[in-house]
């Protein structure tokens, strides 16, 4: 059986066009898209620490006033809102903006609950530190068999 040449260039034309759209998914998700914040646009970007009773979360908020933030913290959710808007300075006119203004918001859930009571914040060179004590019925107790 033959096969013509013709097949083959479509076929690979084919399997070269799922490709360049697979290569453009890593990439889109990365791009503002309106207003909104995504992974690479200014979307707040963190780690999470645990240290023997507790967590503690470092996140990336440059150029944000304490103000501007609020954390909000239920048993082992967490909730990081705020606000960014950057004003232009008078006779000014803007050429390029590549961070976005706008409203954010932001949730985690924890590993386990959190004293909301003892929680502390902190706001040091565009980081926001939180230091997040596990509650008591979430720490782990030694249990004597009788």
């Amino acid at each position: 059986m033959f096969t013509r040449f013709s097949d083959i260039d479509r076929l690979f034309g084919t399997m070269d066009l799922l490709r360049q759209r697979l290569d453009s998914l890593s990439t889109d998700y990365t791009r503002p898209y309106g207003t909104r914040w995504l992974m690479d646009e200014g979307f707040l970007r963190g780690n999470l620490y645990q240290s023997g009773d507790g967590f503690e979360m470092r996140l990336e908020v440059p150029g944000m006033e304490k103000e501007s933030l609020d954390v909000k913290i239920q048993g082992n959710y967490l909730e990081i809102s705020g606000s960014r808007d950057q004003k232009l300075p008078e006779g000014y006119k803007v050429h390029k903006t590549e961070r976005v203004n706008g409203t954010f918001s932001r949730s985690f859930t924890l590993p386990d609950d959190v004293d909301s009571t003892r929680v502390e914040a902190s706001l040091k060179d565009g980081i926001l530190y939180l230091t997040l004590p596990k509650s008591e019925a979430a720490k782990p107790r030694q249990i004597t068999i009788s």
